[in-house]
Order: structure tokens, then C-alpha cells, then sequence
């Protein structure tokens, strides 16, 4: 299938080489022209205006626009808007709010263009892993656009099915799913990083308990130096808590035990505070999930070990970098 590129950033730029290695042919477009000449001597076809991108489609098309949230996103929705047709089809893959999303399809509608919410998780790992897809939007687009998303998808790989679900069919077991109509795929991504922020932050406390074990506050006889790389990489292998995340923990601590690389300030972006205001609106108890994001903010004035390991885990991830110290005093932080 072809399908149109628009953001050549840490996600982006890999979805279009897993898209391409996967038989698509992708069209990419970045505002800065260098990414675009650097992927173009992969296979994609280049194109440097968003009018190129769309002539170089053929009908209906389909454009992914993977960019951040809030105003770019929205400048390139609309200024596609006025450049595809009737049965076209723009796929937002961004971490978007899905309020944001519903808006824009009704926008959409009345000149027939089709929108799709895709919540995509796999960070700067994708491409050799494969994405988590969550679909929201018009389903006959969706199901259009299938082989895009079997291919961006990771597989089942050597996961085993799950006990009860032997005769369901369903592309979960994929790795993407179709959601719902316009948000719910957003909205489960959502709540989706809304539990990354808990269980990150389950790990972080963990250590940092671990590290204070050693404390001069403690009773004779009663600490402990530990070994928190090897503590890691021991958990890793049998045990209930094992998963990725704990994966990319080790891994930073392998390398630099004491997280000296790391400051502790932790950014958030967005999704943490949108899945807290979507339980208040439903009235639903999110103990957990809300002190996540309140100590995000707290870790911006003091840093705990635990901070650091938080940051750290983001890095592996999402390739997240703590800002610099200057653009941190800019921020009053």
C-alpha cells in the first residue's frame, strides 16, 4: 500500500522504514529537509511541501501525521483538510487528546475525508519490535488500511495465547486492535500511559528503597549495601514483576550504577494529567496513577534516587532526554 509520512522524528522516521522493509511504498515529508534526504536513500519517495506529499498519493489516500500534540498536529490536520478528497484518509498517530480527536472528525466529515486516531507505543524500539496500535475512528478505513497496520504491528511472536481465548478472534493478538469510533483509540492510549507512569513509578520507589538500605539511619546490623544492578538483572529472570520496563531499569543501572547521568527531573507529556482528568469525570478512585503524576512534578524541584530511575527508564523507551540545566532555570524549575 502507499502511504504518506509526515513527521521524521524518533517514532516517525522508523514506522516509515519498518512501513518500507514491510513492502509499503512510503511518501515522507519533515519540516526539515535533511531528515527527509536521509530516509529517502532508504526507499521512501521524498517530498518537501505537504501539496508534494498529497500529489504524490494516489486515491484514496492515507496520511499518517506523527508529531506532537496541541498545535502542530492541528496546523497539519487542517492544512490537509484543504488539500485531500472525498474518501482520503488522515491517521493521527500522536499522543493527541481524545477530545481533540472527535472534534477533528466531525470538522472532517462534511468533506467526506476520513480520520483516524491511532494511539502507537513502541518507542525508539519500534522498528526492530513492532508497534502497539490502539485504532480509533471510522471502522471502514480501518479495515481499509489493515495491512499498514499488520505490518507497523509487532505479531504475536512467541507469546503464548491466553487461557480462555483459544477460539476468539481478534488482531490483540497482533499487537493492534481496532477500538472504537472516533477518541477511543487516543483514549485507550491514554489510560495506556496513564498505568506506565504507576508502574514506572512502583519500580522507582522500589529502588530507591533498595538504595537506602545503606542509610547511616539505620540500626547496626540492620543495612545493607546492595548490589541494585544485579538485584535487577536477578528479577528479571522468574520473577512476578518482570517486564520490559524492569528490562530497560537494568539495563541503565549495567552501565552506571549509581545513575550519575541522570539528574531526576522528570518530564510528563500530557497523558499522565489527561487520564486523571478522565477519572474525575467518571468518578473513578486513581490513588495510584495521581501520585505518579504528582511526584513527575515534585521530582522538577528535588530529586530522590527513585527520580532517577524513572528518568532512566524513560530514556530506554522513548529516547526521553532531561532537559539541559539552562533550559531548566528558564522554566523556573
Amino acid at each position: 500500500m502507499q502511504i504518506g509520512m509526515i513527521g521524521l522524528g524518533r517514532m516517525g522516521g522508523n514506522m516509515a522504514r519498518r512501513l518500507t522493509k514491510g513492502g509499503h511504498q512510503c511518501v515522507v515529508f519533515d519540516r526539515n529537509r535533511e531528515n527527509v534526504n536521509v530516509l529517502a536513500k532508504e526507499g521512501p519517495l521524498p517530498a518537501y511541501s505537504l501539496e508534494e506529499l498529497v500529489e504524490k498519493l494516489s486515491a484514496p489516500r492515507a496520511v499518517w501525521v506523527m508529531l506532537p500534540s496541541g498545535g502542530p498536529t492541528e496546523e497539519t490536520v487542517v492544512a490537509l483538510s484543504k488539500l485531500l478528497e472525498p474518501a482520503d484518509a488522515i491517521i493521527d498517530g500522536g499522543n493527541s487528546f481524545y477530545k481533540d480527536d472527535v472534534r477533528r472528525s466531525t470538522m472532517l466529515k462534511p468533506s467526506g475525508i476520513h480520520y483516524l486516531d491511532v494511539g502507537t507505543s513502541g518507542g525508539v524500539w519500534g522498528l526492530q519490535r513492532g508497534y502497539c496500535l490502539m485504532i480509533g475512528g471510522d471502522q471502514a478505513s480501518a479495515k481499509r488500511l489493515d495491512p499498514l497496520f499488520a505490518t507497523l504491528a509487532p505479531g504475536p511472536g512467541n507469546i503464548p495465547k491466553t487461557p480462555g481465548r483459544e477460539q476468539i478472534k481478534s488482531t490483540a493478538e497482533q499487537g493492534y486492535l481496532y477500538c472504537g469510533p472516533s477518541g477511543a483509540g487516543h483514549f485507550v492510549k491514554m489510560i495506556h500511559n496513564g498505568i506506565e507512569y504507576g508502574l514506572m513509578q512502583a519500580y522507582a520507589e522500589g529502588f530507591d528503597i533498595l538504595c537506602g538500605a545503606n542509610s547511616d539511619n539505620l540500626p547496626a546490623g540492620l543495612s545493607y549495601n546492595l548490589n541494585l544492578a544485579d538485584i535487577a538483572e536477578l528479577w528479571r529472570r522468574g520473577s512476578v514483576i518482570s517486564s520490559w520496563l524492569l528490562d530497560l531499569a537494568a539495563t541503565a543501572l549495567a552501565s552506571d550504577r549509581q545513575l550519575d547521568g541522570y539528574t531526576g527531573f522528570v518530564e510528563d507529556s500530557g497523558e499522565g494529567r489527561w487520564t486523571i482528568q478522565a477519572a474525575l469525570e467518571e468518578g473513578v478512585s486513581a490513588e495510584v496513577l495521581s501520585v505518579a503524576l504528582f511526584t513527575r512534578f515534585r521530582s522538577r524541584r528535588e530529586h530522590s534516587f527513585a527520580e532517577k530511575v524513572l528518568s532512566a527508564m524513560r530514556k530506554g523507551f522513548g529516547g526521553h532526554i532531561e532537559p539541559p540545566p539552562a533550559v531548566k532555570m528558564k522554566q523556573g524549575l
